[in-house]
């Protein structure tokens, strides 16, 4: 259990520090696990003083990041599909987003979006260091105990 004097010096290095944190979403459960997780312990006990000016304020956001696999044309027919199934990837990600913001709609914290395409573990990495992020959250794989430990696949 984390102690009072902990969460001040947290809330404390949030208003002195302008935090940036990037939050990697996408549909797992993981993903949504660990934004709940960076609101309650971040962002839970940030106080919104009246002292501090509100561009200071809003300078400690969130990015929410959801990373959508490339488009590989060749592997489905040309026309419609191809169009079909960029739509659905949009849509897609504007769902999985949406959610999120409304996490952070809830607890009212200021959370900007962003969405990629290509690699995930590549395309988060290079996120973070274009915006300059001081924390990257992700939730887990999501792999299951035997691919967790390398059995899968293993004789």
């Amino acid at each position: 259990m984390e102690t009072t004097a902990a969460v001040e010096r947290r809330t404390e290095a949030l208003v002195e520090n302008k935090m940036k944190v990037l939050v990697a979403i996408d549909e797992s459960d993981g993903s949504f696990c660990a934004l709940r997780w960076a609101l309650d312990q971040l962002f839970s006990n940030y106080p919104v003083s009246p002292g501090l000016e509100l561009q200071q304020q809003e300078q400690n956001s969130i990015t929410l990041v959801n990373v959508q696999p490339l488009f590989q044309p060749f592997i489905y027919p040309a026309g419609p599909v191809i169009d079909a199934v960029k739509k659905a990837q949009e849509e897609n990600a504007a769902n999985i987003l949406s959610r999120a913001l409304q996490m952070c709609r809830q607890k009212k914290v200021k959370a900007e979006t962003l969405i990629l395409q290509g690699d995930p573990k590549d395309k988060i990495c290079q996120a973070a260091e274009e915006l300059h992020v001081d924390l990257v959250i992700l939730g887990s794989r999501g792999l299951g105990t035997i691919k967790r430990h390398g059995i899968a696949g293993k004789r």
